[in-house]
């Protein structure tokens, strides 16, 4: 698949990165991307997703644009109160980059669908906000073998890292899975939703855009990204670190008990 003479003067940037360049910029317009959630984390990552031209973009949101999400989920605007943010996120793609094909999956994703929501897809990029949906994508990756790019964010601190738990690392250990680095959801009400305790709207944006990067590294291949890491941001003082896990051999999807 070759670029048009617009996407080679649209995308010179990235050409020109000895990194990325034309082979790079090929393969992003022919992956595919999945974001669950069109929300704070999902507004700046769809933007820049379909900025550095991913060929196609799946979109799975649920709810509806109120005002209250505007102080951080900036793919939407006024106009875009009470539509779907799938339908809303996908007009802003499309105004931004008509490169880019999305498709829109308006739904809530739980244990029941994740297995077909994912499977036409290259890569899952995971910016839900609830633990419930975060283990239902994660063990439906595993299972698909899947990179999975995932993020949460609180009032002043967000996490992000990578997981190819499907593939072993150069010493011979299984990667771990989501279950490797929270084996077990807090309990219902531990941690307050974002109405509750609220949320830096800025911070959303950063953590955003780190897992696009992420997933644009999934796809072109260049650097060291996150797999067997976990990037916690601490914008209360401004401070980033990197955090190394590893493999749990009790985890209930790759552990020593799962093996024959």
């Amino acid at each position: 698949m070759t670029l048009s003479a617009e996407e080679l003067e649209r995308y010179a940037r990235h050409l020109v990165l000895r990194d990325i360049g034309g082979p790079g910029q090929q393969r992003l317009k022919l992956a595919s991307v999945l974001v669950i959630g069109a929300g704070g984390l999902g507004a700046p990552l769809l933007q820049y997703l379909a900025a550095a031209g991913v060929g196609r973009i799946g979109i799975v949101d649920d709810d509806e644009v109120a005002l209250t999400n505007l102080q951080r989920q900036v793919i939407h605007t006024v106009a875009d109160v009470a539509r779907p943010k799938v339908e809303s996120a996908r007009d802003a793609i499309h105004r931004l980059n008509p490169h880019v094909r999305v498709e829109t999956h308006q739904a809530r994703l739980d244990a029941s669908n994740v297995e077909a929501l994912i499977s036409g897809y290259d890569v899952i990029a995971d910016g839900s906000d609830n633990f419930l949906t975060r283990y239902a994508v994660s063990d439906g990756c595993f299972r698909a073998a899947k990179p999975l790019v995932t993020a949460a964010v609180g009032s002043f601190d967000g996490s992000l890292t990578t997981l190819k738990p499907y593939e072993r690392g150069d010493d011979g250990v299984p990667n771990p899975t989501y279950r490797c680095l929270f084996p077990d959801s807090p309990a219902p009400g531990a941690i307050p939703a974002c109405a509750e305790a609220g949320v830096l709207g800025a911070l959303t944006g950063v953590l955003g855009t780190l897992m696009a990067i992420e997933a644009i590294r999934c796809i072109v291949g260049f650097g060291d990204g996150l797999v067997r890491k976990l990037l916690l941001v601490d914008a209360m003082n401004m401070r980033f670190e990197t955090l190394s896990y590893e493999w749990d051999p009790a985890n209930p999807l790759s552990g020593v008990s799962t093996q024959r």
